[in-house]
């Protein structure tokens, strides 16, 4: 189906707005950086309740986060607001009765626990700890919650840890101490604290103590800096914690073995539930009635983008199986049906993140949905509730009937944005890539589209380099800016791209400069060929992290093919890449080791090595907090093409990490990425 015959048809079901303004404007980054967001979905234990957070944002850019619910059993009903207060509220959960909502906010200058009763009256802060609560999640009844937050290992209370950060905070001297690796993450430098599960009884009374479920592990739990409550539960007999977490020792920065623990409520000894398995575990998900474990677990060791498999525990007979082995997708969430024995996931497919049903006797898998990016809120007795975005959708709830039929839109949280917005028309097409391959992207019209027309190409490359760009809504890299600029832009799913196969991620892995390379060219050989408004001639390429990489190796090894390059946060030399970087599990799977192992390889595909090639045009941007691709690589490639006379700017952001967050911050991004690309396309 056609992509504008498909939003019709989703038009119809209510998932694509059919407001239209009386005059649309093209869509820039001062629309993106307004866009209200919604989070914190959670639907109540009965199904019938949807309750949620809007952040939005005033003419002026202010934000404000509040809380809503919506009663799902009645079509006519509107969502009600609940909170109204300054501040953030998050990470919603109902109370077992569905009487009460609990959720998270920092309305005294500390993130604390607060309920919220639901026939009326104002929340109410439950907890007074001396640290801020990160995370929370109930047991199954209700009486108990388990709270995660940062601590020192070796201290013995809460209030411990409080005057260690204050000490740390004003310790006259500057230097940081340590004796292993990991020395950073992401963003931070390492201040020796770790992320904690305390335990605590909800009974009325305001916490003011927790049990140390975790006491004295130096281990992150939920891992950092991206997972979160979805990594812990409690066993549904409130007896136990399950966590997904890696074991204390010194090769933390060079393995990925998290494994499942299981620890008492009353803390104590820790079982680890997954030990056999050398690779990565998570998602542990009981069954409302206790009596299977489910969760995720990869097989290669080291290896970050390897196939999630969904494993089934008897929690019974204790046996374990593999459901699904044959489906060859990798879940990134998990969700037992009423039934408790169905499981509801999404994984990522062919350019979409799609809905699946997964029979967990006979391992059948069925699509329910598959169009757009989608995460699952919730499941009642009739229906999916889920997030759903894409390229023209920031992103509401929806429903959906577990035969796929029945789509209604839930939320409208943009409908006024939206109708003043002009987002360009795309679609997903496919040609024959490395070694004959069938290989995806997507292209998109500019927004002042005019048949017959030709126009300048933004070539987009995604990061991962396992990622994909696909039929997705982004806070930061969203393509419809650049079709709101008057580009046509192009992206493909190369080899190494997730959602098309194991094996299609797998073969990027020691093959970074060839297979994706090929593929890229041969895409955009292809695209400019079926779309003839696609005017090869006028291209600028942009890419951050493997992305920016790639823009380094077509400097070298495609140096006629754009107009000119953007390379956010790229690799330049992976010999001294190898060395700075803080995930080293990452460089030492993809290369076969570690530089030293085979450093034939680490070279073969070093951007470094092909400079005498390069001299097409390229903005440099990098964050100086990031320490996942350091400052230090996007600072060489410039100062060799100023050294080289090759036409090149650097843009650098000292708060910024790999990532470009703050909003005045991503306005100047795009100032300067537009800027740079109208510059050497003529694009008038």
């Amino acid at each position: 189906m056609k992509k504008s015959a498909l939003i019709l048809a989703l038009a119809g079901a209510g998932v694509v707005s059919t407001v239209q303004a009386s005059k649309t404007e093209d869509f820039t980054v001062q629309h993106l950086v307004k866009i209200n967001k919604l989070h914190s979905a959670t639907l109540s234990n009965d199904g019938n309740k949807l309750a949620y957070a809007v952040k939005k944002f005033d003419s002026e850019g202010e934000a404000s986060s509040d809380l809503y619910i919506q009663d799902l059993t009645n079509p006519d009903s509107k969502a009600k607001q609940l909170t109204s207060a300054a501040g953030t509220e998050h990470n919603l959960a109902f109370s077992a009765d569905d009487k009460t909502l609990y959720f998270l906010a920092g309305r005294d200058g500390s993130s604390q626990l607060y309920s919220l009763s639901l026939s009326g009256g104002e929340a109410i802060q439950i907890s007074d700890l001396p640290l801020d609560i990160e995370g929370f999640k109930l047991s199954q009844d209700s009486k108990q919650v388990v709270l995660n937050m940062r601590v020192f290992p070796e201290c013995k209370d809460l209030t411990c840890s409080k005057d260690k950060f204050e000490a740390e905070a004003e310790r006259k001297s500057t230097g940081r101490e340590y004796k292993q690796l990991m020395v950073r993450h992401w963003d931070t430098w390492s201040d020796h604290s770790r992320s904690h599960l305390f335990v605590a009884n909800l009974n009325g009374e305001k916490i003011s103590t927790a049990v140390d479920v975790t006491a004295g592990l130096d281990t992150e739990t939920p891992p950092k800096p991206f997972s979160g409550m979805e990594e812990v539960t409690f066993t549904p007999d409130g007896k136990h914690v399950v966590y997904s977490a890696k074991a204390p020792s010194k090769d933390q920065a060079w393995i990925t073995n998290y494994d499942l623990w299981q620890v008492p409520v009353t803390g104590g000894k820790t079982v680890n539930l997954t030990e056999a398995n050398k690779a990565w575990d998570s998602h542990p998900t009981y069954s409302a009635d206790g009596r299977y474990l489910a969760y995720l677990a990869m097989t290669k060791p080291g290896f970050e983008a390897d196939r999630y498999r969904i494993m089934l525990r008897d929690t019974v007979t204790g046996q374990e199986k593999e459901v699904a082995p044959l489906w060859d997708r990798s879940p990134s969430s998990l969700s037992f049906g009423k039934d408790n024995r169905t499981l509801y996931v999404t994984a990522q497919d062919v350019g979409q993140v799609s809905i699946f049903e997964v029979n967990t006797q006979f391992g059948d898998v069925k699509t329910v949905f598959n169009d757009g990016s989608n995460s699952i809120v919730g499941i009642n007795n009739d229906k999916i509730i889920f997030n759903h975005k894409s390229l023209v959708q920031p992103g509401d709830l929806h429903s959906i009937s577990f035969d796929g039929q029945g789509l209604k839109r839930l939320t409208d949280i943009n409908k006024e944005n939206l109708a003043k917005i002009k987002f360009g028309e795309f679609e997903q097409f496919s040609f024959k890539g490395w070694n004959n391959e069938e290989v995806h992207g997507y292209w998109i019209k500019p927004t002042d589209y005019k048949a017959g027309k030709k126009y300048p190409i933004a070539f987009l490359v995604h990061g991962g380099p396992q990622g994909s760009f696909g039929n997705s809504f982004s806070s930061r890299w969203n393509a419809q800016l650049w079709a709101g600029a008057g580009y046509g832009v192009v992206m493909i799913d190369f080899h190494g791209s997730t959602g098309y196969g194991q094996a299609f991620t797998d073969s990027i892995s020691k093959d970074w400069g060839g297979k994706p390379l090929e593929d890229l060219q041969k895409g955009l050989a292809a695209v400019t060929k079926q779309q003839k408004w696609l005017d090869g001639d006028r291209a600028c390429a942009l890419g951050g992290s493997y992305g920016g990489y790639m823009m380094n190796w077509f400097q070298g090894n495609w140096s006629d093919g754009f107009n000119c390059l953007v390379n956010h946060a790229g690799l330049f030399d992976m010999r001294s890449m190898y060395y700075v970087t803080e995930e080293l599990w990452f460089p030492e799977y993809e290369f076969g080791g570690t530089y030293e192992d085979n450093k034939a390889l680490y070279e073969k595909f070093n951007p470094v090595n092909y400079v005498e090639n390069w001299k097409t045009p390229m903005l440099v941007i990098h964050g100086e907090k990031d320490f996942r691709v350091p400052y230090g690589q996007g600072l060489a490639a410039f100062s060799f093409m100023q050294r080289k006379g090759i036409p090149s700017e650097l843009l650098i952001y000292p708060e910024e990490n790999h990532w470009i967050l703050n909003p005045d911050n991503l306005e100047q991004w795009y100032a300067n990425v537009l800027g740079w690309m109208d510059r050497w396309t003529e694009n008038k």
